[in-house]
């Protein structure tokens, strides 16, 4: 048996419940891991409150880093003992063990740590495929990046700069304001106290930015296509104020003919080849010193419920893991 955290129903924190699991051995093309770091991340908050559907009961959890205690039938490339780290569905890193597919894992480097590897595996390849991919910006680019002190944005920012991108944040403190600056951002934006759509506009002569990377949703979807420059990209791919509500199409031919996309992890990781590259690159910066990956919270498994209500009353910066 090994603990875990399962629910039985969608709603608030409390409805996340620790208890004991039966784990099981692989099957095919499977493996058992033993967790040493677990990541916590927007995106689970969604399928807690039932944003995200999935079917009940459930897990949660996208991300985790550990060791291989066992190797289901043909499966290649891994073995027992082998140091993992993985990022993406399905749901069920909240857990001390567990098993799952080996089509996801990638293996981790000597020198990155466990607690480390939790901590940046989504949101390094998210940032990984938004800046390289979905939009691949070019030195000196100017765009925007919403919440640049959570744990995706301080990465962004420090991928930004390392490629010579004015990357311009947005956040709700001076405190994060500071933080967001330390680690690279060209200009910041409190939102608490300035209007970003017209800070944005100063910041660049009036022209707007060639990209938008929205996480917020609902609070700031319209805002950030009034920032985008004619054919701008608008890039949202997240919805911690709640989902965008319909609009038009027409919204984007009046700003300037701009692009809009929705894109998420699972689709620029798909194949093994992907998966590897993305991973890769962010291996790469993380050993080249480019990005440094800031854990300024901790929390043992158990108290998973706290760890949500902090996260989503926005009292956490940086990344999160759980301690199982």
């Amino acid at each position: 048996m090994a603990k875990a955290i399962r629910m039985s129903k969608t709603g608030g924190p409390e409805v996340m419940e620790y208890v004991d699991v039966e784990v099981g051995e692989p099957a095919a093309g499977e493996v058992r891991i033993r967790h040493a770091a677990v990541g916590l991340n927007f995106i689970d908050c969604y399928f807690r409150a039932g944003l995200y559907p999935q079917p009940l009961p459930a897990g949660l959890g996208q991300e985790a880093a550990g060791t291989i205690e066992a190797v289901g039938a043909g499966v290649s490339g891994f073995k027992v003992g082998d140091r993992v780290a993985y990022a993406g569905r399905p749901n069920g890193a909240y857990a001390e063990e567990r098993v799952m597919p080996a089509d996801i894992l990638v293996k981790l480097p000597d020198a990155i740590s466990f607690d480390t590897a939790a901590a940046m595996m989504l949101q390094g390849m998210t940032v990984q495929y938004l800046l390289r991919q979905t939009y691949a910006v070019q030195p000196g680019d100017t765009i925007l990046f919403h919440a640049a002190a959570g744990g995706i944005g301080l990465i962004a920012c420090q991928w930004a700069r390392a490629l010579g991108v004015n990357l311009i944040g947005t956040v709700s403190s001076d405190e994060k304001a500071a933080l967001a600056l330390q680690h690279g951002a060209a200009h910041v934006i409190n939102y608490k106290t300035e209007n970003f759509v017209e800070r944005v506009k100063e910041l660049t002569g009036g022209r707007g930015v060639q990209v938008v990377y929205d996480s917020i949703g609902k609070d700031t979807f319209l805002g950030s296509l009034d920032c985008l420059r004619p054919r701008g990209m608008m890039v949202s791919f997240g919805n911690a104020s709640g989902p965008v509500a319909p609009f038009g199409v027409s919204e984007l031919a009046s700003r300037g003919s701009l692009f809009l996309t929705r894109p998420s992890l699972g689709n620029y990781t798909s194949t093994r080849a992907e998966l590897d590259a993305t991973a890769g690159d962010l291996f790469d910066m993380v050993l080249g010193n480019k990005i440094s990956i800031e854990i300024n919270q901790r929390y043992a498994l158990k108290d998973v419920g706290q760890a949500h209500a902090d996260l989503e009353g926005r009292k956490t910066t940086g990344s999160t893991i759980l301690i199982p």
